[in-house]
């Protein structure tokens, strides 16, 4: 008991009440988004025409579909844990399956508290694309965050599932629909900031040898300056996500069957 972490402050009883509010919430949250996205598109159509509308409506409506395929994924996730807990729990009740498998039960209610974090982070950046103060960049790092939190999901629903569960294979077909949906909202993010972004001509038609050799050199201290800063904020992310494992507990199962894992870290 001592050399198990501590990893959620709660009483084993209340562990069975958490997952069943966990998945509430995740859904809850998943509703909220589809809303605040379908208002988002009444809102950009009012607001803008043209390449910016086609933009705008190409990213909603792929941020849209990927919602759908969560809220599906959740709700399979749901069913799978009822079957998984009326095949393993006996004579016991519910709350005490959970408590007796502590360590799963709080590695789906991590996994889950993931998908509905991701789910939540991706419609606060498509909001900030579509009213033009967020980066593109974030919406494409939000869809890597909700694979791999699926994926995380999948193999904590695995863990304790019958291989030939059909629930499972629902699963795990759910699991790749949002993988697939969440590459279509990166596709869909790149083509529109490539639409949208003005490309600067470079015209120096004008310049003398002097002038132009002294841009060059220019150009050349910010590529080593942005290369510098490149290599930094690498390492930082190596070692934040090493951090992000140790506070995790480290010990979620690798998923399988081609599904999705989050990127290793890069030296």
């Amino acid at each position: 008991q001592e050399l198990r972490p501590k990893s959620l402050d709660i009483k084993q009883e209340e562990l069975g009440d958490m997952v069943e509010k966990e998945m509430a919430s995740t859904s809850e949250a998943i509703e909220d988004a589809v809303r605040r996205i379908e208002e988002m598109m009444s809102q950009a159509r009012n607001e803008s025409s043209g390449v910016k509308l086609e933009v705008n409506e190409r990213i909603l409506n792929s941020c849209t579909d990927l919602m759908k395929a969560i809220r599906l994924l959740v709700t399979t996730s749901t069913n799978l844990q009822k079957e998984i807990v009326e095949s393993g729990r006996g004579a016991a009740t519910t709350q005490e399956f959970y408590a007796k498998n502590s360590r799963w039960t709080e590695g789906l209610i991590s996994a889950s508290k993931a998908v509905g974090w991701g789910a939540t982070q991706l419609v606060e950046s498509a909001d900030r694309v579509v009213l033009h103060t967020g980066k593109y960049e974030e919406l494409i790092v939000c869809s890597h965050e909700i694979a791999a939190s699926t994926a995380q999901l999948v193999a904590a629903s695995k863990v304790k599932a019958e291989k030939s569960s059909r629930n499972l294979a629902r699963l795990q077909e759910c699991s790749r629909n949002v993988n697939e949906m969440a590459a279509n909202v990166v596709a869909s993010t790149k083509s529109g900031q490539e639409q949208i972004e003005e490309k600067d001509t470079m015209d120096f038609s004008g310049m003398s040898l002097i002038k132009l050799k002294k841009e060059e050199m220019e150009t050349q201290v910010k590529v080593l300056e942005l290369e510098k800063r490149l290599e930094g904020e690498r390492v930082r992310l190596g070692e934040l996500r090493k951090r992000h494992y140790v506070l995790a507990g480290g010990c979620e199962e690798a998923p399988e069957d081609g599904e999705a894992r989050p990127a290793p870290a890069p030296r």
